[in-house]
């Protein structure tokens, strides 16, 4: 039981870890410093899409689920609704780039506005 707990834990760290990858620009137009934590989270995501990796949370979660005796997501919460968005059956080479792509231009956009308005405060200074 125990096992299972952990293992649903390490699916929300992990849910929460892609929605800050992929919304976290929002929070740091509205706290600037956030990016310190959120640039180095988008560079670790878009890595592991595009050089096709396996987070280390999916293999963590997994040998959780095993030693607790679990072999799939049969009830609950967190397996029917935060893992098919976590690990979707047909997640091919080219949706795992195109979600790369997706991460990074979300958070091109953000950083450039925020940019855009740190220039915009910095001319109105002079």
């Amino acid at each position: 039981m125990a096992y299972g707990f952990l293992a649903d834990l390490v699916a929300i760290v992990h849910f929460c870890f892609v929605l800050f990858v992929m919304l976290g620009g929002f929070i740091v137009l509205w706290k600037p410093c956030m990016a310190w934590y959120h640039i180095p989270a988008v560079i670790w995501a878009a890595s592991i899409e595009f050089l096709g990796c396996i987070c280390p949370l999916t293999p963590l979660e997994n040998m959780l689920r095993a030693i607790g005796g679990k072999a799939g997501y049969a009830t609950g919460f967190v397996e029917h609704y935060i893992m098919p968005l976590l690990y979707p059956e047909a997640l091919t080479r080219k949706m795992q780039i195109g979600l790369g792509i997706i991460v990074l231009g979300v958070n091109t956009v953000v950083y450039l506005t925020l940019w855009q308005r740190k220039r915009k405060a910095g001319k109105g200074n002079e």
